[in-house]
């Protein structure tokens, strides 16, 4: 595993972000983790976050591409983080998009927020965590309603790696569905594996306990890999 991905497991922990214990899901799913993006609320964690996110996808995409596009609400502020990190790290100026929930019919009119997508754009979108998919079913049409546009993938920041609609998880599902890449800056066996039995911060974050609930719920909702 790479240095920046195990930052980014400990960056989750010491922002609240990700966290161990009884969760019910939208899904119904009675999960032994979570994860909150929206717990990054300082200059300081966006900073950070942008970072890892500009990493991954660099990693994954390389510099060819031209819109990043964060779905609102949560992708606005990871869109906006990881253009100013890709400038940064890169020296490559990447613009940003997003949609807005209500088309706007005066001033700045349109459905985009940013910048608007134009033909020929190459296009990477960013979300936080994707368990079903549902995101990119209006993600996706508001994009290719442009016209020539290219997706390159979609980039999360966990893959919960569990079953979607299907036996598959759900960014193999949008993979095949849509025919662009999907990828995370890391995924839950990646967490599992750092986290088990390491102490941070004075606590171990994965101890026996929860190893054994996140096995079981991975036995029973795991995805085929």
């Amino acid at each position: 595993m790479t240095e920046y991905k195990q930052e980014f497991i400990e960056f989750m922990i010491s922002q609240d972000v990700l966290k161990f214990g009884d969760f019910t899901l939208k899904s119904g799913r009675k999960s032994p983790f979570f994860m909150n993006a929206g717990a990054y609320v300082t200059g300081e964690a966006l900073i950070r976050l942008g970072e890892y996110y500009a990493k991954a996808i660099h990693e994954a995409y390389g510099d060819d591409f031209d819109i990043l596009f964060g779905p609102a609400y949560k992708g606005i502020p990871l869109s906006v983080a990881t253009v100013m990190a890709y400038n940064r790290l890169y020296g490559k100026n990447i613009r940003y998009s997003s949609n807005r929930k209500e088309i706007k019919d005066h001033g700045d009119v349109g459905i985009f927020l940013g910048s608007t997508i134009q033909p020929g754009d190459r296009v990477v979108i960013i979300e936080d965590v994707t368990t079903s998919g549902k995101s990119m079913e209006e993600t996706v049409p508001i994009i290719k309603a442009v016209g020539d546009v290219t997706i390159l993938g979609l980039m999360v920041s966990l893959d919960r790696m569990e079953k979607g609609k299907s036996d598959e998880s759900a960014l193999k599902e949008i993979s095949k569905l849509y025919g662009f890449a999907t990828g995370a800056i890391v995924n839950m066996e990646e967490v599992t594996e750092y986290l088990y039995g390491r102490e941070i911060d004075g606590r171990v974050i994965i101890d026996d306990e929860i190893k054994s609930r996140i096995d079981a719920y991975y036995k029973q909702y795991g995805c085929v890999r």
